[in-house]
C-alpha cells in the first residue's frame, strides 16, 4: 500500500490544491511536495494511460504486480556492484550528490491504489532515468528530464515544470538548453522504449551501456561549450 494514497477530493477542491501547489511551486521551485501534489492533481488521465500501458507490456505488468519501491532498504545492494553495471552507475550518482532515495514525498491524492503505485513509481524512477540518459541535476539537465518524461507520459507537470523551470534561465542557459539539450530531449524521448514499463531492479546486474541499447536510450552528448550551471 501506498502511505498516504487516500485522501480524496471533489473537482473544487482538486483545482484549488493544483493552484495553490502552481503558485508555491513557482515561488520556490525546491519544494518537492508541491511539485509532487501539482503532478498529482493535474495528471490523473496521464497516470491512468500509463497504468493500462503497463497492464499491456509483460514488464509493466510484472512491476505492477510486484510493486517494487525504491528504497534505500530495497536498493542498497546497487552500492556493491561491479563499476561497469547500471546499478553501479545509480549507485554513483546518488553518492556523488548526497541523494536518498528515500527523500521522495509520499503519494497523497489518488483516488486508487493502483493509480497511486503508478504516481509513486513515476517519482521514484527518476533518478534512474538521470543515470541512463547521463543528465545532470542542474536547472538545464532537470529541464530536458522533463521534457523527455512528458513525451513518455503527457504529464502536464512536466510541460510547467519545463515552462516555470526556463522562465528562471540566464540568456546564456536559455541559449543553450534550446540549441543543444531540448533538440536531444526530443529525439531521445521519441527513441526510447516506455520507461515506465520498466523493471530498472531487474536490469541493476547488467552493463549500462548494454541496459541503454536495450531500451533505445540516447545518453545526452557533451555540450560544445560549458554551461556553468
Amino acid at each position: 500500500m501506498i502511505e498516504g494514497a487516500c485522501i480524496r477530493l471533489n473537482g473544487w477542491q482538486r483545482a484549488a490544491v493544483a493552484l495553490g501547489s502552481a503558485v508555491g511551486a513557482l515561488l520556490d521551485p525546491r519544494r518537492a511536495d508541491l511539485i509532487a501534489a501539482l503532478g498529482e492533481t493535474t495528471g490523473r488521465p496521464a497516470f491512468e494511460r500509463v497504468l493500462e500501458r503497463m497492464k499491456r507490456i509483460p514488464e509493466g505488468r510484472a512491476v505492477l504486480m510486484d510493486s517494487p519501491r525504491v528504497l534505500s532498504t530495497e536498493v542498497g545492494h546497487a552500492w556493491d556492484l561491479p563499476s561497469n553495471t547500471f546499478g553501479a552507475a545509480y549507485a554513483r550518482f546518488m553518492g556523488s550528490r548526497n541523494f536518498s532515495p528515500d527523500d521522495r514525498p509520499p503519494v497523497q491524492f489518488m483516488e486508487t491504489e493502483e493509480l497511486a503505485y503508478v504516481a509513486m513509481r513515476a517519482r521514484e524512477v527518476h533518478d534512474f532515468r538521470h543515470t541512463q540518459f547521463g543528465l545532470p541535476t542542474n536547472l538545464i539537465g532537470e529541464s530536458a528530464l522533463k521534457v523527455i518524461e512528458f513525451e513518455q507520459m503527457l504529464l502536464p507537470m512536466c510541460m510547467m515544470s519545463v515552462v516555470g523551470g526556463t522562465a528562471t534561465f540566464s540568456e546564456r542557459q536559455r541559449r543553450l538548453f534550446y540549441q543543444d539539450y531540448f533538440p536531444w530531449a526530443i529525439k531521445a524521448g521519441v527513441q526510447c522504449t516506455d520507461l515506465m514499463c520498466v523493471y530498472y531492479e531487474r536490469h541493476f546486474h547488467e552493463d549500462l551501456e548494454e541496459v541503454r541499447q536495450k531500451l533505445g536510450i540516447i545518453p545526452v552528448p557533451p555540450p560544445p561549450r560549458s554551461d556553468g550551471v
